[in-house]
């Protein structure tokens, strides 16, 4: 078959080091989908906010600790003879 001796990646003409994935090689082909899923996934995420793209929940807001008076009152303390 003349489809098996076509190189996985093909030299472009644009530049002198380019390469793409060749659709006449199924493997290329192969890489060529999976890649247009993988960043249609990640477009989807990013775009309603999900999986690694979740912002951080909001941190909680900071109150002071709840006053602690240990000090027994003056008129609580028993009375001297």
């Amino acid at each position: 078959m003349q489809r098996d001796n076509e190189p996985v990646f093909r030299r472009s003409k644009w530049g002198t080091n380019r390469y793409y994935y060749n659709p006449r090689n199924p493997v290329g082909l192969a890489l060529i989908v999976i890649t247009l899923l993988f960043v249609g996934t990640m477009m989807i995420l990013m775009a309603n906010r999900a999986g690694p793209f979740k912002p951080a929940p909001a941190p909680a807001p900071l109150s002071p600790p709840p006053y602690d008076y240990s000090r027994p009152s003056p008129w609580a303390s028993p009375s001297g003879p």
